[in-house]
């Protein structure tokens, strides 16, 4: 009977069948079959980002960067129902989009491209890849937020196995008691044998026939064997039994954990997905938090497709109207100044030798002097009808000279203006000081001093403020003031001081081109302030007093923008900020001594 019960509930070895696993837990930890750091479209504050890309098992995943691939990726998409389509003016880009969920991406190269668009074609159609057949679905797609179906009963078939299995670990317990109890019956039958032999010498079978066996054994009778022999017969069959039921035992026990081990890994990897989906909210809160109260900027166009750059869908006319809603914006948001952060370099330790940009210094500012003092009106020798006037309003006038560089506006823009009741010295303070740079310059989104080659030279780097749907532009500049000796015919003019500020680009190891994703802007700026005293005036006196303002510049923005753009934006910002500038200075200096 216990063997007709053993061959019912022992599985035999190598048929020990294992539920068949969910849609979680057959996702493999193996190497992505595809994987690389593309630039990928983020919004219209960072532009393109860096971000790992991986396709794994027909899904797409991106992670900020190659290092937090352990700690879940940021975002994932299934290839097996998206659409791959290669950009058809920019050479680098691609886009991969499922409903209305897009990604564009952009490669380093032509070649980059190519095998990520290849490979996701083939993620796509779902071909093998290492002998096994890509996966169509993934519990890691957008759209999977429950479990499937066939999960489910598997869950519910695992569940079942295991209460089996515990309960025929149950019944081969009361099985292998029932044996041990027969073996230790047949244990104490032999022990009661042993003790019930007589010292008495008695009959003994031989060769020799009947003999007398000496103390303290006893004859063993025909009887006696055929009783030892039957109990011989039941130890073999328990043995066999034991053995079976111990192998039962066995075989229930390492089902059992594999069943644990597959119910282990499978929650682990519900614990991930919920650590994924906390970080997600985690995020999403503090971005909410960070936009709270703020203004929104309703952007009505969406995609790199209408960012700057010469394939822009943007025409001229939004173009503009962009631009100068953004200025107008900066105009409200002159109290939103950020603290000034001054990183002060270490002087070159040359001593004698001097740094080495003061004879490139020396040169510009000399030359630019001698720039700023060429007239531009008419008995200008020869220079009337080439600079063109395009703003005239009272003591100011402003020109300008059309040039382009490989199609990138850099007209030349002078202006001369008069101020009164300030000193020469005073609004070349106030333009060199990077002290209050924040407070006329409201454009700046941030402002570091690189370098302090002398206390009236210095390296800036200037962050500007974002214009939608211009890039974020950076300039790094080094700028030197100086006074500059008066001519004996400027003396006959009244002009009394002159000093300069002269700015120029230059290259800093602390600042490389392209930080921050940032578009460098080339500039050469000399700012020419000559103080005149009225005739018959004192010095002591600001009402006796007024200054000649030359304003030269040289531009190139970088990157690329409608030229038509930039010069209306240049006529309308250029004469607000030499207005704001010196009306700025006025009101700093009006209640204090004269500074010469």
């Amino acid at each position: 009977m216990e063997e007709g019960l053993l061959s019912n509930n022992v599985p035999r070895e190598g048929l020990v069948s294992t539920p068949e696993l969910s849609e979680e837990e057959e996702w493999e930890s193996d190497a992505p079959e595809l994987c690389g750091t593309l630039n990928k479209w983020t919004n219209y504050i960072h532009g393109w980002q860096q971000r790992f890309m991986a396709l794994k098992d027909g899904t797409l995943v991106y992670y900020k960067s190659a290092s937090e691939t352990d700690f879940g990726c940021r975002g994932a998409i299934s290839v097996g129902k998206a659409v791959v389509q290669s950009h058809q003016l920019d050479e680098l880009r691609f886009d991969v989009s499922v409903g209305d969920c897009v990604w564009y991406l952009r490669a380093n190269t032509v070649e980059d491209r190519e095998r990520w668009v290849a490979g996701l074609e083939v993620g796509r159609r779902g071909e093998l890849v290492g002998g096994k057949l890509r996966r169509q679905g993934s519990a890691m797609s957008l759209s999977s937020t429950t479990y499937s179906s066939h999960s489910a009963n598997s869950t519910k078939v695992r569940h079942q196995a295991l209460s089996e299995k515990l309960a025929e670990c149950e019944t081969f317990k009361d099985i292998l008691c029932r044996q041990i109890e027969t073996l230790q019956s047949y244990f104490d039958a032999c022990s009661s044998i042993a003790t019930s032999l007589s010292t008495e010498p008695g009959p003994v079978v031989g060769e020799g026939g009947p003999s007398t066996a000496p103390a303290p054994h006893r004859p063993i009778s025909a009887d006696l064997l055929l009783q030892h022999g039957l109990h011989a017969v039941d130890f073999k069959g328990e043995a066999i039994t034991f053995k079976a039921t111990t192998a039962g035992i066995l075989a229930t026990l390492q089902y059992c954990i594999e069943l644990m081990g597959q119910r282990e890994e499978q929650l682990k990897k519900r614990l991930e997905r919920e650590q994924i989906a906390r970080r997600q909210a985690e995020e999403k809160c503090r971005q909410l938090e960070a936009v709270r109260g703020e203004k929104e900027v309703k952007v009505g166009r969406a995609g790199p497709d209408y960012e700057e750059g010469p394939h822009s869908q943007l025409g001229e006319d939004e173009f503009y109207d962009a631009v100068e809603s953004a200025l107008d914006k900066l105009e409200e948001e002159l109290e939103m100044k950020e603290q000034l952060k001054v990183l002060v370099g270490q002087k070159d330790s040359g001593g004698s030798k001097g740094h080495r940009l003061d004879p490139e210094i020396e040169h510009n500012t000399t030359e630019q002097l001698k720039y700023a003092k060429i007239p531009v009106g008419p008995g200008s020798g020869g220079a009337e009808g080439v600079w063109e006037l395009f703003a005239d309003d009272g003591e100011m006038k402003m020109y300008k000279r059309e040039e382009e560089v490989d199609g990138m506006v850099v007209d030349p823009l002078k202006a001369l203006h008069t101020v009164t009741n300030v000193t020469a010295r005073e609004l070349c303070h106030y333009f060199f000081s990077p002290d209050v740079r924040t407070e006329w310059e409201h454009t700046i989104d941030s402002m570091s001093v690189l370098e302090e080659i002398s206390p009236s030279s210095l390296i800036f780097q200037q962050v500007h403020k974002r214009v939608w749907p211009t890039a974020q532009r950076d300039a790094v500049f080094w700028s030197h003031m100086r006074q500059v000796e008066v001519t004996p015919a400027e003396a006959e003019q009244g002009i009394v001081d002159t000093w300069i500020v002269c700015n120029k680009s230059c290259e800093h190891p602390a600042a490389p081109l392209g930080q921050g994703g940032c578009l460098r802007v080339d500039l050469t700026v000399c700012f020419l302030c000559q103080t005149v005293v009225r005739k018959g005036g004192s010095r002591n006196r600001r009402d006796d007093i007024s200054c000649r303002i030359t304003y030269c510049s040289v531009v190139n923005p970088g990157g690329w923008a409608p030229a038509t753009v930039l010069r209306a934006v240049y006529k309308r910002e250029y004469p607000r900020f030499l207005k704001r500038f010196t009306q700025y200075v006025i009101d700093k200096t009006k209640s204090r001594e004269i500074l010469w």
